[in-house]
């Protein structure tokens, strides 16, 4: 495997961050970028100039990673030559949230089974329920096939996101790329760092993705109540104080942050299912607990590598925690490389919601928020 990377910025315009020159070769380019790139079709152009004959694969973010450093307002691309490993993608159209599972079934179903040994996703950030769209496509691949990716970004906005469809970006596009190689291997992992605090809450009222009521009273009030004067902000304030969600038939818990909120009907919609039954308790942040999760999610999608070094690593990173974070957002990119090692090429973004299995070595995935997400490739 190899890479190149270059990024473009309205100070420097296109520059080099490595030394390769892969041009026709590229099969791949990773694009992670501003939403407001997206809407000017001549970046793509010239990408496209750049690799004739490789595919754009990538979305609108929250923040760009490359290397140990992260960007606003920027472009980075990533291409990539594999040389023993096949790829084919797949995509889909989300017209309503409703559709996420159909649509999840869609993508698993457009892939050839033989030899599949990795599907990586992006995602529509703002209409899609994650839980529906993994639980889709695993449904639809075989069981010892594991899926990494996440959703797109739109910085704190939450107003629209994009993702690559036949080398130009689209709203509300869903797309997958299946990875087939017996000398490619790939690694994850996600871990979080926030501290819970407070009582456990019963979801006595939820559909899907949408949380009505705790402990029989209004959620949103509730959340109200514990963000204060915050609550102003809502619901890019929500991304700082996260729920921690527990279900009964599952030993480990996963966590919710609002993608938008109701007023009116006094409901909140999440990136991922909050199912009643459910407990939830309010979470808040600690910043050296986040470097750690970040460097815990480094070791462990590097686990089955042994002594070898990762090529390449997509770091999926949540905005709430680049949001908490601020001017040491930088520290966790730095402990992942740390840990990987320099001559690992990095890139990802930052997302409004992750996907990854909870624990390294099964392959049942999940939705995740406010997680560092860490997909690792080795081509041997």
């Amino acid at each position: 495997m190899k890479t190149e990377q270059k990024m473009w910025t309205k100070k420097r315009g296109w520059i080099p961050i490595s030394d390769n020159n892969l041009k026709d070769s590229a099969q791949l380019v990773f694009v992670f970028g501003d939403s407001s790139f997206f809407k000017q079709e001549r970046f793509f152009d010239e990408i496209n100039e750049f690799y004739p004959k490789a595919t754009i694969f990538g979305c609108s973010t929250a923040g760009e990673i490359a290397g140990a450093q992260v960007f606003d307002d920027s472009l980075v691309i990533t291409a990539v030559l594999f040389e023993h490993t096949k790829l084919q993608f797949a995509k889909t159209k989300l017209d309503r949230m409703e559709e996420s599972l159909k649509c999840g079934e869609c993508l698993g179903e457009a892939f050839e089974k033989k030899g599949l040994t990795h599907v990586f996703i992006l995602s529509d950030g703002l209409n899609v329920n994650g839980s529906d769209l993994v639980k889709g496509l695993k449904g639809k691949i075989p069981s010892d096939v594991a899926v990494t990716g996440g959703l797109s970004g739109d910085q704190d906005r939450f107003q629209e996101t994009f993702v690559f469809s036949d080398n130009l970006p689209e709203k509300n596009t869903i797309i997958a790329v299946g990875f087939y190689g017996e000398r490619l291997k790939i690694g994850y992992g996600s871990m979080g760092g926030w501290d819970s605090f407070g009582p456990d809450r019963l979801v006595t009222s939820s559909k899907g993705n949408i949380l009505y009521e705790l402990d029989g009273k209004p959620a949103l009030d509730l959340y109200k109540k514990y963000l204060g004067e915050q609550a102003k902000g809502l619901p890019a304030t929500g991304l700082l104080f996260p729920l921690s969600l527990r279900l009964k038939d599952k030993d480990t818990g996963l966590v919710r942050t609002i993608l938008s909120v109701n007023d009116k009907d006094k409901n909140m919609t999440f990136a991922g299912d909050v199912p009643e039954g459910a407990y939830v308790r309010l979470m808040k942040s600690n910043f050296n607990h986040l470097i750690d999760g970040a460097c815990g999610a480094a070791k462990m999608s590097c686990e089955s590598f042994g002594s070898d070094t990762p090529d390449l690593a997509i770091l999926i990173s949540c905005v709430g925690r680049k949001l908490l974070l601020k001017q040491r957002v930088e520290e966790e990119t730095e402990g992942v490389q740390d840990i990987l090692g320099k001559s690992a090429t990095l890139t990802g973004f930052y997302s409004y919601g992750e996907i990854c299995p909870v624990v390294p070595t099964e392959k049942e995935c999940e939705l995740h928020n406010q997680t560092m997400t860490i997909t690792t490739f080795l081509e041997r």
